[in-house]
């Protein structure tokens, strides 16, 4: 093998490298992105079983809900006091 040809051999492996390399970094981003977009929709999924209804900002509620919710928060200290006994 002379020179020219190890030397292109050495190019070629460090391109396979940082090919490599980037499709392993790409499949990570691309993992954690559908992972972020499942949990996220079902995030969702479970704030429209519990009642809040889907397209409001973050911790918006309608104003029949607020009523609801500060209604529940002044109960969760009494819940927590039986639940503690």
């Amino acid at each position: 093998m002379t020179t020219y040809e190890t030397l292109d051999l050495h190019t070629r492996v460090a391109r396979y490298e940082a090919a490599l390399e980037e499709l392993r970094s790409s499949h990570h981003d691309v993992r954690a992105l559908l992972q972020d977009q499942v949990l996220y929709e079902r995030w969702q999924q479970i704030g429209v079983e519990l009642g809040f209804v889907a397209g409001h900002g973050a911790g918006a509620a309608p104003n029949g809900q607020q009523a609801d919710l500060q209604a529940l928060n002044q109960q969760i200290p009494q819940m927590s006091e039986s639940w503690a006994s």
